[in-house]
Formats: C-alpha cells, structure tokens, sequence
C-alpha cells in the first residue's frame, strides 16, 4: 500500500488499541485505587521494531496511567502525551518535532475522538473493533482488535510496504530452513 510506504512516524490511542479498553482498578496498600492494563507482547516487539528501524512511535491518551508510561518506555517510544482528549494541538506538535509531513505519519484508533485524528495524517488505521463511524473514516482496518496484536497488524504492513519486512524475518531466521 503506497501510504504505508511513507510512514516515518506511528502514533497511536492507547486504551482500545494497545489495551482492550477495559480498566482494572485494585487497591494498593495505601487503600488507593491502582490501575492495570493488559498489553499485547507481539505489540511491544513490533514497536521496539519501529525504534531500531528509524520509525518514531508515540502514544496521545485522553487518560493518565502509570501503566501507560511503563508501556511507552518499554516499547522505546518516543513520544508519550497523556492527559489530552483535544489531541489536534498534540498531533502538530509531535509532527513539528519529528520533522515529519502529514503523508509520512499513521495513526492508530478506535473511538470517535481519534477521527478528527485521522484527517490531519496520511496514513489512518482503525482497529477491527472500532466504532462503525471510526472505521468508515479509516484508509485501513487491522485484521485484530485492540490490545490482541492490532498495532502489530500495521507495523507489518508499514515494514512490507517499507520493504523492511525480509529483514525482519532474516534477523529471526525465518524461512533459513533447519541447519
């Protein structure tokens, strides 16, 4: 796919996209609430894939986690923005800085406040269990739902269609055949 050729930048939700949208709430042993998410590992590796290929990666969150910041640094991304439901100024920012166009970023969405998102980048991805609305704004559905390897689905595509995919599997010995 000739968008996913461009991308030098991934950007992404978290919550319905890295996680399955459910929110865990435990008590710590102060008695306050702790929050824990589900992460997919498959997500992680593609994304520290991205890191050592050159593709920047970041998260914009409406929410505020602790999880979410361990993820992030985990996953080696570069831009983590939390806090934020009004992500257009944050978008800009993060193009601005990476030194990217709107054609060379995807982002990554499952909700309603990321449509407004996908209409200021080139690349836009909906998750296969994003809203109806989400996904007929969207240039491509992954084939997983959030928090199961969805954002493991794009980095394919974007690695395929970058041409970096045969070095992915080279590095793993895929299709090397048994010595």
């Amino acid at each position: 796919m000739a968008r996913a050729a461009k991308i030098k930048l991934l950007l992404m939700d978290v919550d319905g996209v890295l996680t399955d949208g459910k929110l865990y709430f435990i008590p710590g042993e102060d008695g306050k609430m702790v929050e824990f998410k589900g992460f997919d590992s498959q997500d992680g590796i593609a994304l520290q894939w991205c890191n050592a290929k050159g593709i920047r990666t970041g998260v914009i969150s409406g929410r505020i986690s602790q999880a979410t910041d361990e993820r992030a640094k985990q996953s080696k991304m570069h831009y983590v923005y939390q806090g934020y439901t009004e992500k257009i100024p944050i978008i800009e920012e993060i193009m601005a800085d990476a030194g990217v166009e709107r054609d060379e970023v995807a982002y990554i969405g499952d909700d309603l406040t990321d449509v407004v998102v996908f209409h200021r980048v080139g690349f836009a991805i909906a998750v296969a269990n994003a809203r109806p609305e989400v996904k007929g704004e969207a240039h491509w559905i992954t084939a997983n739902v959030g928090g199961t390897g969805a954002v493991r689905d794009a980095v394919e595509l974007i690695f395929q269609a970058r041409g970096l995919w045969p070095e992915i599997l080279k590095k793993y010995e895929i299709g090397q055949g048994a010595a």
